[in-house]
């Protein structure tokens, strides 16, 4: 399968990962009185702590599943860079919804990854990376394009926002993107993952775990 044809189906939010039911914290911050004018700052926000980390994460897990290294030995690392609970059980969930869809479609992976566990999101898609081909940048481009539209998307569900202005928002955020991709794609070690921290997105995640009603499961 051509990489780039890979790369547009698992940046598809229609895929049966789970994305679809994640707003990347947005409905926290909503929440918390963030309006329409802050959802591309939050997403730019996003893009250069917490997705940084996310990226580098996949990056150095395509790298060691290439390596003929165990690509797990990336998650304690990435553990350590992300202090919430919520945000972890998040990405170990979504992770087990990449590891389903790989079985079926990239039957390698889970000659990688274990089948039944919650692996976290960016070391599965690092692993999906080195064996459907994909380059270390476009590894961390679709880590980063997938939080930026997981986020500009939820803000049409959330608050009265014209689609042509999310769609513009996802534009403009392009060049935060490129830097990310920029900032990790050369990654080959786990401990020179980023750790960019982004304590109010922390807060955000531990806070929606505990509300009793919401549209997004994180």
């Amino acid at each position: 399968m051509v990489a780039e044809v890979v790369v547009l189906m698992l940046a598809d939010a229609r895929l049966p990962t789970g994305g679809h039911t994640q707003s990347a914290g947005l409905e926290a911050a909503v929440r918390a009185g963030l309006d329409v004018p802050g959802v591309a700052a939050y997403a730019r926000d996003r893009l250069r702590t917490v997705v940084r980390v996310e990226a580098g994460t996949a990056v150095v897990a395509r790298h060691l599943a290439l390596a003929g290294t165990d690509p797990l030995a990336v998650v304690p690392h990435w553990a350590a860079r992300t202090p919430s609970r919520a945000l972890r059980d998040v990405a170990g969930r979504t992770g087990r919804g990449y590891v389903r869809l790989a079985e079926r479609i990239w039957p390698d992976v889970v000659g990688l990854l274990p089948r039944d566990s919650e692996t976290p999101r960016p070391v599965v898609l690092g692993v999906i990376g080195a064996v459907t081909g994909l380059s270390a940048g476009q590894v961390a481009r679709l880590t980063a394009y997938d939080d930026a539209q997981t986020v500009v998307a939820a803000s049409l569900k959330l608050l009265p926002v014209d689609p042509a202005d999310a769609a513009g928002w996802l534009v403009g955020l392009q060049p935060d993107i490129e830097a990310c991709v920029t900032a990790v794609a050369d990654l080959v070690a786990p401990d020179a993952i980023p750790a960019c921290g982004a304590p109010l997105v922390d807060s955000f995640a531990q806070q929606h775990v505990t509300e009793r009603m919401r549209l997004f499961h994180a």
